[in-house]
């Protein structure tokens, strides 16, 4: 390892890893040496990525035989080139009018397909293998040809390659896999929120949200930083805050301090019984006398909120709303807590509820510069002679609701 190795750059038991194989990407937490990965029907011995380096290329060498498809890795800088460049194909039909679907084009047997995964150490050889016992593949189109080794390709790739996570790449993964579970928010619509939002590592922050995976406060925390002079009240309907994002991001403890995480509704009762002085000298030694007697530390929530209400105390720089819920209520109990000429951002999956709080908001005299918005972001597929959207995509991602604060 060279000696100006930056730690953060090394992959480490214990932190989150982004696998990506071709344009699939997974996120794991690498717990152990003898953790396994699954991508898809197959398992990936995750040992050899113990202290390499991010964006390491690996190999996938078959360990064992049989129905269980189980790989162990092989770091490598010889990466094989893409099987369409490497077959060096020349022959294709006009149109496909003539193919018929029957199952029989293939000559080679599941079993034998099965022995050449075994026997064959490149994916490139496979797929040759496979063109050559086809008694179709040189009738289809160059089109149908190439949807063919993208397909066959994806399926017999060896190499991938261990990401660090980023907040892009958490998003995506995240929104793939389940989008209802960050509420629909994609990453456009992410980066706007918090341009928006004007977050930055020289004020405090507020974000309540009722669901995103820990995603939300992973991205301002990002914004943050560490070692500045930024925090991060992170208020949430529950118990405890969902916190799969944010600590897929591996922050390093100073970091994560910096992000307090409170139940909205105890805060709140606690920042109102003490209006005046948060948490007086009397009360708080009132209480430690109280635990010390029964010998059992203060809980964690009660530290949390103490922190919470003292940056409440002296107002926030900006507040964002990513509910499931209405939010005009909430909106209206976190106003007190924003600074004059500050900004705020409300996302909801939603429009009708967004229209009803600008509606709403219009009416009030310390708010200004009200907008609403829509994301439309559309993936293209660039081809020769043939450029359109992509088949499969979202429609949309939310709407955010924006102003400023303003004295009244």
């Amino acid at each position: 390892m060279a000696s100006n190795t930056n730690e953060s750059d090394i992959i480490k038991l214990g932190t989150y890893v982004v696998i990506q194989r071709q344009n699939y990407t997974k996120l794991h937490k690498f717990n152990n040496v003898s953790s396994c990965a699954s991508l898809g029907r197959e398992q990936v011995e995750l040992a050899k990525i113990d202290q390499c380096k991010y964006f390491t290329t690996f190999k996938m060498i078959p360990k064992g035989k049989g129905k269980q498809r189980l790989y162990t890795l092989e770091a490598t800088d010889d990466v094989s080139p893409s099987i369409k460049d490497a077959l060096n194909i020349q022959e294709s039909g006009a149109d496909n009018r003539n193919i018929v679907d029957d199952g029989r084009s293939q000559k080679l047997s599941t079993e034998e397909i099965t022995a050449l995964r075994e026997t064959t150490k490149s994916s490139a050889d496979i797929v040759e293998t496979l063109v050559m016992n086809s008694s179709t593949f040189n009738s289809k189109t160059e089109y149908s040809q190439e949807k063919y080794l993208k397909k066959k390709e994806k399926k017999y790739f060896e190499f991938l390659t261990i990401r660090k996570p980023t907040i892009r790449l958490i998003a995506d993964i995240m929104y793939r896999q389940d989008a209802s579970k960050v509420l629909g928010l994609r990453s456009d619509t992410l980066s706007q929120l918090l341009s928006y939002a004007n977050v930055n590592s020289l004020g405090n922050h507020l974000l309540y949200e009722s669901g995103t995976g820990g995603l939300l406060p992973a991205a301002v925390l990002n914004l943050i930083g560490s070692g500045t002079n930024g925090y991060l009240v992170h208020a949430h309907p529950g118990n405890t805050a969902q916190k799969q994002g944010l600590l897929a991001m591996n922050y390093p403890d100073e970091q994560l301090n910096r992000c307090i995480s409170v139940n909205i509704y105890s805060v709140l009762r606690d920042f109102y019984q003490e209006k005046n002085v948060t948490f007086t000298n009397n009360k708080r030694e009132n209480e430690l006398e109280l635990e010390n007697k029964q010998d059992k530390p203060p809980q964690h929530w009660m530290i949390e909120n103490e922190r919470a209400c003292k940056i409440l105390k002296g107002k926030v720089d900006s507040l964002i709303i990513a509910v499931k819920e209405h939010p005009m209520s909430i909106f209206k109990a976190l106003l007190p807590f924003i600074k004059d000429s500050r900004p705020f951002v409300i996302y909801g999956q939603y429009q009708e509820p967004l229209q009803e709080c600008y509606v709403n908001m219009r009416k009030m005299h310390n708010v200004t510069g009200l907008k609403m918005t829509s994301s439309w972001m559309r993936g293209y597929q660039v081809l020769t002679n043939r450029t359109h959207p992509d088949v499969m995509m979202a429609a949309n991602s939310g709407f955010l609701l924006t102003g400023w604060i303003v004295q009244s």
